[in-house]
């Protein structure tokens, strides 16, 4: 039997959690909310209703369709005007007159006094009309008896009856009668209906001619984004534009607003048109306000483009499909094609795509390069673009300095003669000694007998802004750097400038962000095609391209830079520009590096082997053969007029003035030489290599 423990003292230890006794907390309920008065519900749910769509879209119908009604009687009563008076006339004579065309104003007028004329003859035939109406009543009722009752007569005879002689009159009257009373039952409910139908008619005539504000037109007609390019749209776009006396001069023409107009053609993902503007309005003024038309088009800026063709007082305006250019063209037929071959003096390179989405292909043959634009925009890859396809013939050769040294041209290893690739100043000695080294050779050429053929030699710099802003001196204190006469950089490529094009030596560079300071007027000027990516202004704009490309419309400053990667505007006899202008915007094809990596390794295989120089050290001693077997490589014969090209820019001085004997000379004295094949001199890599063999064997022998 258990038993209960009664405690008779109170604990004075605390409570622990099994022992606590439970305590309810009883929370008190939320004060009931105060009631929203009605005239806040009711101002609510107006407000709701007033601002829902489908009553917004409600009141815009019964705005579109009421305005169409009232506009199409607008429309109509001034056709109705129009055809009755010559203002139409007057209209066109204004037009012509604004736009400068007296010709056009002239022939307008004559047309004008022929119409008042017709119309003042059928005014004075209405004089006689009365009486001539009359008498042609009287004539058609009498004959028109005379018919009925000679009818009747013929009936009378066939039936015997005589009364049959007024049967097909009493059938007319009938029948009149009949129509009369037809009228009379159907002409209560016309005079009801005929004005339903009046106004249907007007407003079938405004719903065709969208005869409604913007804001009251359906989704799929309200102009907006991507709205197509009429003449009607261009004009009041040329009406806004802000040049007052443009306005004036298309108000003054009324709805011949457009005659302003050239056709309006498609050109590539775009429309193109001709504008011949009105007398008093310069071409500039137009040019200058190209974002402003751009919007009134309802177009991106960069959508637009303004050119000066060759007629007088005429812009060309290009107007790209919404979001037409925001799309990657396709890829390059370098990439896509593996059996393409170049061909430096009839070929053309495949670059990219113009605005109207036509091939793009630049013409190389004796023209010198320059491509320029703010930094990442894609120089490097356009100006190599350029010279993987050159490199598809195999007669070219390279000589390539990258101030960069981010491995961008790293593929031209073994195809390029010397290839230097990095940013220091010692970098840019050796690129300097490189160029000085080609105007060695193009010295050397120009001095060769008369009708010599010499391959193309190429001198490409990228980062050439590097070369000319280096603060680095030779010995004699002379700067690599600089825009002075005594500035060796410089000097070299001005040479290859002036002279090198006629011995097919050619200089091609690849700056970024120009100025007076890293990239002289001189030297920009002296390149036959230019080119350039997205720029900061229209000042760099003309030292890029020369004021008259961009005068005639060419702006590279207004690409967008990042979002334009790849886009060059150029300024080239090269290159297919359209009449009249003189630049074309090209869409350039993007060649990554594994693709390049693979038009390299073709135009290797066509190649013989080319041993690439990756510095020059010019005051070294030189080992004529074993400098000739650097520059023959790998391949089994190269021919003598190319292994003196190598020799000569693998070593000016030592090699510039190399002759074919020399070279013989050189070679028969190791036992190593040159001979006939397939009707060239060759020099052979397993004689001049057994030659080098031969000769260190002997040094070994003496040396014990």
């Amino acid at each position: 039997m258990s038993e209960n423990v009664v405690h008779l003292h109170k604990a004075t230890d605390p409570p622990t959690a099994d022992t606590a006794p439970t305590v309810l907390t009883v929370v008190p309920d939320a004060p009931p909310a105060r009631p929203v008065p009605l005239w806040v519900r009711s101002g609510r749910a107006v407000k709701s209703a007033a601002t829902h769509e489908t009553t917004r879209a409600t009141l815009r119908a019964a705005a579109r369709h009421g305005l169409y009604t009232f506009n199409g009687g607008r429309i109509a009563a001034r056709r109705a005007w129009d055809g009755r008076t010559g203002s139409r006339y007057e209209r066109m004579i204004r037009a012509a007159e604004a736009a400068g065309n007296l010709e056009a104003a002239e022939e307008w007028e004559e047309r004008l006094q022929r119409f008042r004329a017709a119309r003042h003859h059928r005014r004075m035939d209405l004089l006689h009309s009365p009486v001539d109406a009359a008498k042609g009543v009287a004539v058609g009722a009498g004959m028109s008896i005379g018919v009925l009752v000679a009818l009747g007569v013929v009936m009378a005879i066939n039936t015997g009856q005589v009364g049959d002689v007024i049967t097909p009159l009493s059938a007319t009257v009938d029948f009149i009668a009949l129509l009369i009373r037809i009228v009379q039952v159907v002409w209560g409910p016309a005079l009801s209906i005929g004005p339903f139908l009046a106004l249907l008619a007007l407003w079938s005539v405004g719903r065709k001619q969208h005869a409604a504000p913007n804001w009251a037109l359906p989704a799929n007609v309200r102009s907006g984004e991507g709205e197509p390019i009429t003449p009607s749209i261009v004009v009041k776009a040329l009406r806004d534009l802000g040049v007052p006396a443009l306005a004036r001069a298309i108000k003054e023409m009324g709805d011949a607003g457009a005659s302003m107009l050239g056709p309006i053609t498609i050109a590539g993902c775009g429309v193109e048109v001709d504008v011949t503007l009105p007398s008093g309005v310069s071409t500039n003024e137009v040019q200058g306000k190209r974002r402003k038309l751009a919007e009134n088009l309802t177009r991106h800026e960069h959508e637009v483009f303004i050119t000066i063709p060759q007629a007088a007082r005429t812009v060309r305006l290009w107007v790209a499909d919404s979001g037409a250019l925001d799309e990657p063209i396709g890829p390059s037929p370098l990439v896509t094609d593996d059996t393409m071959t170049a061909d430096y003096k009839s070929g053309k390179a495949p670059w990219g795509q113009d605005l109207r989405g036509d091939a793009a292909a630049l013409s190389l043959y004796q023209r010198h390069l320059l491509i320029t634009g703010l930094s990442n925009q894609g120089k490097t890859v356009a100006l190599r673009s350029l010279a993987l396809w050159l490199s598809l013939d195999k007669s070219v050769q390279f000589l390539m300095g990258d101030l960069k040294g981010a491995g961008d041209w790293n593929m031209f290893d073994g195809l390029a003669t010397t290839l230097i690739q990095g940013p220091t100043d010692e970098h840019v000695i050796q690129v300097t000694e490189m160029v000085e080294g080609a105007v060695t050779e193009m010295n050397r050429r120009l001095q060769a007998p008369p009708g010599t053929v010499f391959p193309p030699l190429i001198v490409l710099v990228d980062e050439a802004q590097v070369a000319f802003m280096c603060p680095a001196k030779d010995a004699d204190k002379r700067p690599y750097g600089g825009s002075k006469a005594n500035s060796r950089y410089f000097m070299a490529v001005r040479k290859i400038h002036n002279q090198g094009r006629a011995v097919n030596v050619l200089m091609w560079q690849g700056t970024q962000d120009p100025t007076n300071e890293n990239l002289p007027k001189l030297v920009r000027e002296g390149a036959h095609t230019r080119a350039s990516l997205a720029l900061g202004t229209e000042s760099q704009a003309r030292m890029a391209l020369g004021d008259k490309a961009v005068d005639g419309g060419a702006a590279p400053n207004l690409l967008r830079p990042g979002l334009d990667r790849g886009t060059l505007v150029v300024a080239s006899d090269g290159i297919s520009i359209p009449a009249g202008q003189s630049s074309i915007t090209v869409r350039t094809h993007y060649i990554d590096d594994d693709a390049a990596e693979a038009i390299t390794d073709r135009a290797k295989a066509l190649r013989d082997g080319v041993a690439t120089l990756h510095a020059i050290d010019r005051g070294a001693e030189h080992d004529p053969l074993a400098d000739i077997a650097a520059v023959v490589g790998d391949a089994p014969r190269v021919r003598t007029k190319d292994v003196l090209a190598r020799l000569s820019a693998r070593n000016s001085e030592a090699y510039g003035e190399w002759s074919f004997l020399d070279l013989k000379r050189v070679l028969d004295d190791a036992d190593a030489g040159p001979y006939k094949s397939d009707g060239v001199m060759v020099v052979s890599r397993d004689r001049v290599a057994r030659a080098l063999a031969n000769r260190d064997g002997e040094g070994s022998a003496s040396a014990e």
